[in-house]
Parts: C-alpha cells; sequence; structure tokens
C-alpha cells in the first residue's frame, strides 16, 4: 500500500529513477553487496533491495485428527483462562485462587467446544496443519541513477559480487 505524499515516511520506499545494479537468487548475497558497499563509504540510502517472483509455501506439518483439535482448543482456551483471570483478580478482593481456577476452567471449554465447532465446519476439507510463508526467488539490488555508476565501480572490487549474465 503506498502511502500519500506529504505524510511522513511517504518516499522511505521510493528511490528516484532506480536502476538495476544485480540480481541474487538469494537475500544474503544481496544484503552482503549492500553491506560492501557501506563498508566502502557509498552512499547507502540511495539504494534497494527489492524481492521478485513471489511464491507461497506451504510446509505440511501433520494430520489433523478430532483428539488434536481438541487438544490444541483446551490449550489456547487455558491461556486465555488464565489471563482473564489475572486480569479480573485485579478488581475483586475475595478469594483470588478460586477465582482464576475457574476462568481457567471455563476457558479451557470454551476452547475446546470452539476448536470442535470451528473443525467440524471444514467438513473434512483440510485434514492437516501447516505453516505458510510468502518467498522471493530473486533479489534485485537497486540503485538510484545518479549514483549507479558510482555503485556499479565499487562493486567490480567484490570478487562474486554481480552474478555471470552467461551463466
Amino acid at each position: 500500500m503506498s502511502m500519500p505524499a506529504g505524510q511522513p515516511g511517504a518516499n522511505a520506499l521510493r528511490l528516484e529513477y532506480p536502476q538495476s545494479l544485480a540480481v541474487y537468487d538469494d537475500y544474503a548475497a544481496a544484503q552482503k553487496t549492500v553491506d560492501f558497499l557501506s563498508d566502502n563509504e557509498f552512499p547507502v540510502q540511495h539504494l534497494m533491495i527489492v524481492g521478485t517472483d513471489l511464491k507461497r509455501v506451504e510446509r505440511i506439518t501433520g494430520r489433523l485428527t478430532t483428539g488434536r483439535v481438541a487438544l490444541g482448543g483446551l490449550l489456547s482456551g487455558l491461556w486465555l483462562g488464565l489471563f482473564v483471570g489475572l486480569i479480573f483478580s485485579f478488581f475483586v478482593d475475595e478469594d483470588v485462587l478460586a477465582m482464576i481456577v475457574s476462568t481457567i476452567l471455563l476457558g479451557a471449554v470454551f476452547g475446546v467446544v470452539w476448536a470442535l465447532l470451528g473443525y467440524a465446519l471444514t467438513r473434512g476439507q483440510r485434514d492437516f496443519s501447516s505453516v505458510t510463508q510468502v518467498v522471493a526467488t530473486r533479489y534485485e539490488v537497486l540503485v538510484e541513477h545518479k549514483v549507479a555508476g558510482q555503485a556499479r565501480e565499487l562493486l567490480t572490487t567484490l570478487p562474486g559480487a554481480l552474478p555471470n549474465p552467461f551463466e
């Protein structure tokens, strides 16, 4: 989402007439290039690393069963109940321990019921758990046009900094 002009930080992610300095297969190589330029007194505020060719990677972590869903709901409900109980404990003078234990138990019941209800509503269409991440497959270092020549000249002194275009 771009920011309207005139707001603080509106131009933080923009370069004036950017040019491609180099393209890398991993972020570490792009970061090494920027770090090298920084170490050589290059004005790095004229650079930007842009991840391109985005892809979504989903790693399947296990099979979902009713038992696993119920256990997950129980644990999250316990935490919620403990949190609510601790908050309530600031406002009561009577048996604080009994109140905390009761909110933990209510939270556990709520968590199990809520998790099982959500699982039942999927009707078996997603019976697995996973973690998802969006990753870039290429990283491009961009430089403002007015310092592009200086950056390219400095980069020639870093062995392996620029990928071989003929590979």
